[in-house]
């Protein structure tokens, strides 16, 4: 009896560190109108910087409707805003005539006669590019990149002496990208016209690029061709301490013989 008691005596004592107690509950609902806050100040604080950098831009002035279109034109290119656009084409009015109409003429020419290999699809100025004119090259061997700036990249290096395929993008469907939007079948056709006994994928190492790296490999499954993917691990002069545990599994799981 009299530990019953005692017992009861504990719980209604200590009856505030149950979950179902007015003190627990309080402290709950003072968390989430906490929290509720927080948010509501952080949106707010955002807002009222993106409506203030706005008022800005909508209040800045222009002494000429010519300096106003050419500052809204240079703000469309990628990482450039007004205030950057307009030291652009400050900077063009200090320079002389002859600079600026060369300047001009080398960005319409770009747009205009630029090319695209009819092999590879690399950029190029005629309907085929240096690479794949280039005899001194191994045909036998294909790298597969993503982009223009993949094959720049790949070229600095000076290891590699194959040919290349530029897909123009990978696989993604959060983007509606999909393998029709790629020059994946006009690939499939250069290994089927024989000559290639090897495919090098140098894709990013995302979901989006191995997802494309496996739907081409699938597609090359019934031809005679080696697969090959580029190795991924350790940046060289990189510390394991800020390695992430992905990449040092596959640098692992890849090892090579030391002197290699």
């Amino acid at each position: 009896m009299m530990d019953s008691k005692k017992t009861k005596l504990i719980e209604n004592k200590f009856r505030i560190l149950k979950p179902d107690s007015l003190l627990c509950n309080f402290v709950t609902k003072i968390r989430k109108l906490f929290l509720f806050c927080s948010f509501s100040c952080f949106f707010c604080c955002r807002c009222w910087k993106i409506c203030s950098i706005f008022a800005i831009e909508m209040q800045q002035f222009y002494s000429s409707q010519l300096l106003e279109r050419a500052v809204s034109e240079f703000s469309r290119l990628p990482g450039v805003g007004r205030k950057t656009a307009l030291r652009f084409v400050l900077y063009l009015l200090r320079q002389r005539m002859e600079d600026v109409e060369s300047f001009v003429s080398a960005v319409s020419s770009l747009r205009r006669d630029i090319k695209h290999c009819r092999i590879c699809h690399n950029i190029c100025d005629t309907d085929v590019c240096a690479v794949c004119s280039d005899n001194s090259r191994d045909t036998s061997k294909v790298c597969v990149v993503e982009n223009i700036q993949d094959v720049m990249a790949i070229e600095n290096t000076q290891q590699y002496h194959g040919l290349y395929h530029v897909l123009g993008g990978v696989i993604s469907p959060v983007d509606g990208v999909s393998p029709g939007d790629l020059e994946i079948e006009s690939l499939i056709d250069r290994v089927k016209v024989g000559g290639i006994d090897e495919i090098i994928f140098a894709l990013s190492g995302t979901m989006e690029g191995d997802t494309t790296v496996f739907y081409i490999s699938r597609r090359l499954s019934g031809l005679n061709v080696r697969i090959t993917v580029i190795a991924r691990g350790i940046s060289v002069g990189g510390e394991l301490e800020y390695t992430d545990e992905l990449t040092l599994g596959r640098s692992i799981l890849n090892r090579i013989p030391l002197g290699e």
